[in-house]
């Protein structure tokens, strides 16, 4: 395969930093988009706020002045708290949103209209969670956005599919990352959650990466508007 340009949100650290990784591995070229700062990475590193339009497009101009973007991956995202809807404090669901959907729908929306400017015949692949689809209380706000993020996902696969650009997602269940270490270093929180995957474990960064290289593969080229669940089969019961 080609050296790609890989353009990652969110990639310093959790499932990002272990996508990043992943696409270095392979020989891309790739830039973390992150208000974070990746540490010992390869990767070039820009600082954005996904949430601003205007800094989207000053970071696409800087990051194609050598070649296009052929992969997007919208990983960044965030909970920021966690409360029943109706104590739910607004400037959490505010950030959630800002963050999770708004971001994903710049970010989809601008590098979409580079790559068919270019004639670029690129993938994007969206981080979602099986949360779009399996409630867990406490976390409406945050599956809400998640669930915009999967019917985004269609429309732009729609959208986006006679330009040759296909759009995918990967919608994991709980992984290990520093979001999740407070319930994942709490044994008994641990315990609950995992009795509730069939195969009886949380993921790893390591689970959930491969599903993300295979849809911006050309083995993933007649798939568009997937989500594809990483869950240990979570939503099956």
């Amino acid at each position: 395969m080609n050296k790609r340009t890989v353009l990652v949100t969110g990639g310093a650290s959790g499932i990002g930093r272990g996508i990043t990784d992943a696409f270095l591995a392979h020989g891309d070229h790739v830039v973390v988009a992150d208000l974070a700062t990746p540490e010992s990475s390869n990767a070039e590193h820009i600082h954005l706020d996904i949430s601003d339009a205007h800094q989207i497009d000053t970071a696409i101009t800087t990051i194609t002045r050598q070649r296009p973007i052929d992969v997007l991956i919208n990983n960044a995202g965030l909970a920021a708290g966690s409360a029943p809807l109706t104590e739910l404090d607004i400037d959490v669901f505010d950030r959630c949103v800002r963050v999770n959907f708004r971001g994903t729908f710049l970010m989809t929306k601008a590098v979409g209209a580079h790559m068919i400017n270019t004639g670029t015949r690129g993938t994007i692949v969206n981080i979602s969670s099986i949360g779009a689809r399996q409630p867990t209380p406490g976390l409406g706000h945050y599956e809400a956005t998640k669930a915009a993020v999967e019917a985004l996902t269609r429309s732009a696969a729609l959208e986006l599919a006679p330009h040759g650009i296909r759009v995918n997602a990967v919608a994991p269940g709980p992984v290990l990352t520093p979001m999740t270490a407070g319930f994942a270093g709490n044994p008994e929180a641990r315990s609950a959650w995992e009795s509730r995957i069939p195969l009886g474990t949380i993921a790893s960064v390591a689970d959930v990466v491969p599903s993300v290289l295979f849809l911006a593969s050309p083995d993933a080229g007649h798939l568009t508007g997937v989500s594809l669940q990483v869950d240990g089969g979570q939503l099956l019961t």
